[in-house]
């Protein structure tokens, strides 16, 4: 298996769903956020895992 770097847009959508996953942790609630962080976290983890592992994305 070989690995690609993502591209930065993959890159910038992962670190802000990793950065509004964050955010009701801190103690800032974005409209009922909370109850989807960990949603939100896996999501961008999934992203940033599927551009390195697809070549192109």
């Amino acid at each position: 298996m070989s690995l690609s770097a993502p591209t930065k847009i993959v890159f910038i959508i992962a670190i802000v769903l990793a950065i509004l996953s964050l955010l009701p942790a801190i103690g800032i609630a974005l409209g009922g956020l909370g109850a989807y962080q960990y949603w939100l976290l896996l999501v961008g983890f999934v992203v940033l895992a599927a551009g390195n592992l697809l070549k192109g994305i």
